[in-house]
């Protein structure tokens, strides 16, 4: 585990309120915390980092965390549309975000690096550190004058075989995602989902059935892709996917071979294969042109009671590139950090769980969403049904305290809409 930093954890000492124009601003306690034998702070000094209306921002740095806007200098956790907004003057990201970049904004000033790599700005040391979410997601940990701070993005734990897995950076203070904070969400291993999924797409060749897998196009669909069985058949894509996936080929990824669909696709080929596509393709004269088919969807939401059924899908499958709730506890927990605070998700009841465990957590307002495609339905009915208790069991509520924020807003390259 790199950068190795001692931190007391689980302590209640710091205080936090927002001042009118939003920035989270901390008291004079906070700034009187010490690390070991060693204080970092002086009582008039700011934290390193500020929660402000364009997104989180370094004034010694003098740069802003994936803002939702325009400003001079932007650091990219990935390139998912809710992280990565056109108009920034200058973007820096990871190697492996590069071309969907420019192939998502257009001709913006890039500036990549490699993971681990480290770089100044004004003074601040920053690098991007894996995140497991896509290929190319990066935390971002950045150190000034013995302060260490770390932006998580979004994130997973398990590896999925094609992104570069996850790896805890120790810190002080870690910003960090939460949208299946909730103890409802344990995912199983992939291997076991996509051996459900090789079984359905196998039956449905058999019975005549072209197989429909839907999935966002950065992320989910490479994972599709690289854990398939070929042996059953080819891979066709939508558009919107293969030139997500050509941007990555021509990033020097080795994805496994896919074919685009065009009108020249002869719709009996087609069934023999698997077709991946876009939220934004159900329902579609596109989709409708397989028929007969079977549709399936993957996500994370997929573990809510009535989610496959409110999208008309076949089957669904459980499978997410977010920490489920032990991920995001083991993570944050392997951090060491002396406070967390959750931006996206289920804030309140996941800042509320784990300061009744003994960590301090603090709920902050962003304008990240769910790259996943969760309806609000989704969230509301399974935020009624269950709330987490210190022990991380399952309570009963009657009311809807909260919900994740965002819906897809993953999906913002051409000709793809948010569902």
């Amino acid at each position: 585990m790199p950068h190795s930093l001692q931190v007391s954890t689980r302590s209640k000492r710091s205080r936090r309120s927002i001042s009118k124009n939003g920035t989270l601003q901390l008291t004079d306690t906070y700034f009187k915390t010490n690390f070991g034998n060693h204080r970092l702070f002086s009582m008039a000094k700011k934290p390193l980092l500020e929660f402000t209306d364009k997104g989180i921002y370094c004034p010694a740095g003098k740069f802003y965390i994936d803002p939702w806007k325009p400003v001079d200098d932007a650091v990219i956790t990935h390139a998912h549309a809710d992280h990565a907004y056109f108009g920034n003057k200058h973007y820096l990201a990871h190697h492996f975000s590069k071309e969907v970049l420019l192939y998502r904004l257009g001709d913006i000033q890039l500036q990549t690096v490699a993971y681990g790599e480290k770089i100044m700005k004004n003074g601040v040391q920053v690098s991007l550190h894996p995140a497991g979410h896509v290929i190319g997601s990066a935390q971002v940990r950045m150190e000034y004058q013995g302060e260490v701070w770390v932006v998580s993005g979004d994130y997973k734990v398990e590896d999925d075989g094609i992104s570069t897995p996850f790896e805890p950076v120790r810190c002080h203070h870690f910003i960090s995602e939460c949208t299946f904070g909730m103890p409802v969400y344990q995912w199983k291993p992939q291997a076991g989902i996509f051996n459900d999924i090789d079984s359905w797409w196998f039956s449905n060749q058999q019975h005549g059935l072209a197989t429909v897998l839907v999935g966002y196009s950065l992320g989910k669909a490479q994972r599709i892709l690289q854990n398939l069985d070929l042996n059953i058949g080819k891979v066709y894509t939508h558009g919107v996917i293969e030139n997500t996936n050509e941007a990555l080929r021509r990033n020097g990824l080795l994805l496994n071979p896919t074919e685009r669909i065009t009108a020249d696709t002869l719709k009996e080929e087609v069934r023999k294969g698997i077709i991946l596509a876009p939220p934004s393709s159900v329902g579609t004269p596109w989709m409708r042109k397989f028929q007969p088919y079977s549709f399936g969807y993957c996500s994370g939401w997929m573990a809510i009671r009535g989610a496959k059924r409110r999208r008309a899908a076949d089957r669904g499958f459980v499978l997410s590139d977010h920490a489920d709730w032990d991920g995001l506890i083991s993570a944050i927990d392997a951090t060491g950090c002396e406070s967390v605070y959750l931006t996206h998700g289920y804030t309140a009841t996941f800042a509320r769980y784990l300061n009744e465990i003994g960590f301090d957590a603090h709920e902050v307002h962003t304008l990240y969403g769910d790259d996943e495609g969760a309806a609000p339905s989704d969230a509301a009915e399974e935020e009624r049904s269950v709330q987490p208790t210190p022990e991380g069991k399952v309570s009963k509520r009657s009311e809807v305290k909260v919900s994740p924020s965002g819906e897809d807003s993953e999906g913002a390259d051409a000709g793809e809409e948010p569902l």
